[in-house]
This record gives structure tokens, C-alpha cells and sequence, in this order.
């Protein structure tokens, strides 16, 4: 780590311009509405400057762990639970994406992953939404990478088993035939 001195306007402009649009996509599957996302990229950043001595070379992770401290902050500042996008809301598809068999594995994704735990769908979207190692998720919730690996390997596993099992929509759906 570099000393505050030298982790001036021009490292944080740097900084900023690199990863501003990580926090917020990492916002937007996390949050209500695109202003709650601005806002916590906005936070985080108040943050880096303030621990600027403390932002590791690669700072990515670092900067997702303070996001999610954030949010988690939030939360309990609100005791009434946190306004965190339900993934119901990501069951809908954009209309450009118009053939049934593309869209319903999507769903049925987005189905199963609901019904694991949140320490589940966390170590999920680091590894598969904001494409972590599972060295850099592990700096992100706080733990060894050999405690990252483990949970990783289970949620996975559970994730199979929720999408083997079968669901109202999945039996209603005609097989796919082909030719």
C-alpha cells in the first residue's frame, strides 16, 4: 500500500474512472432503483478517499467488501430490512429476448437461486454476477480462500439440487423438440 501522500486527486480520479461502473452494476443487482446504486458507488467512494492508505493494489474486491459493509450498514440503520432488489424483479426479461426456450432456463435460475440462503446467493453473485476469483470473493466477505472454496462448492450444490427440483412452471412447459 502506498502512503496517503502519494494517493492524490489523480490515483483517485484513476481509481474512480476504473471502477465506478463495477460499484454501481454491483448496486443495481442489489438495490431497488439506479439512484440507490449511484448512491452507494457515491458512499463507497467517500470511503476510498477517507482509507485511501488502505486500498490495495488491486482494489476491485476491496471496494466490493466496503459495498456490501455498505449496504449491510443500511440495513440495520433502517432495523425494517433492506430495500435490496428482490430477485423475483430479476425474473423479468427484457422484450428484445422473444424465443421461450432462451428466457426459461433464465427464470428458472433465478427461481432456485432464490430459494438458497442469502450466504448462498452472496458467494454466487461475486464468483458468477461481478466475475470474482474465488480468492478475491473470499476478500470481499472476509475470510480465507479455503473458507470461499468450501462455500462456494456448497452453495453450488445446493443450486443443482433446487434447479433439479421440480417446479409448477417447469412441468407446465411443453418439452423442447428438436430436430
Amino acid at each position: 500500500m502506498k502512503p496517503v501522500g502519494e494517493r492524490g486527486e489523480g490515483w483517485f480520479t484513476s481509481l474512480y474512472a476504473a471502477h465506478y461502473p463495477d460499484i454501481v452494476r454491483y448496486g443495481l443487482r442489489r438495490l431497488p432503483d439506479a439512484d440507490a446504486a449511484a448512491e452507494l458507488a457515491q458512499d463507497v467512494f467517500v470511503v476510498v478517499w477517507r482509507r485511501r492508505g488502505e486500498v490495495p493494489e488491486r482494489a476491485l474486491p476491496w471496494l466490493y467488501a466496503v459495498a456490501r459493509h455498505v449496504v449491510a450498514n443500511r440495513w440495520r440503520s433502517r432495523r425494517g430490512g433492506p430495500s435490496l432488489l428482490p430477485l423475483a424483479e430479476a425474473d423479468h426479461v427484457p422484450a428484445r429476448i422473444v424465443e421461450p426456450d432462451a428466457v426459461a432456463p433464465v427464470l428458472d435460475l433465478h427461481r432456485a437461486l432464490r430459494t438458497l440462503p442469502e450466504a448462498d446467493q452472496e458467494i454466487l453473485r461475486l464468483v458468477g454476477w461481478e466475475d470474482l476469483s474465488v480468492a478475491d470473493a473470499a476478500v470481499v466477505l472476509g475470510c480465507t480462500r479455503s473458507a470461499a472454496a468450501v462455500r462456494l462448492y456448497r452453495a453450488r450444490r445446493r443450486l443443482r439440487t433446487a434447479l433439479a427440483a421440480p417446479t409448477p412452471a417447469r412441468a407446465a412447459r411443453p418439452a423442447s423438440v428438436h430436430v
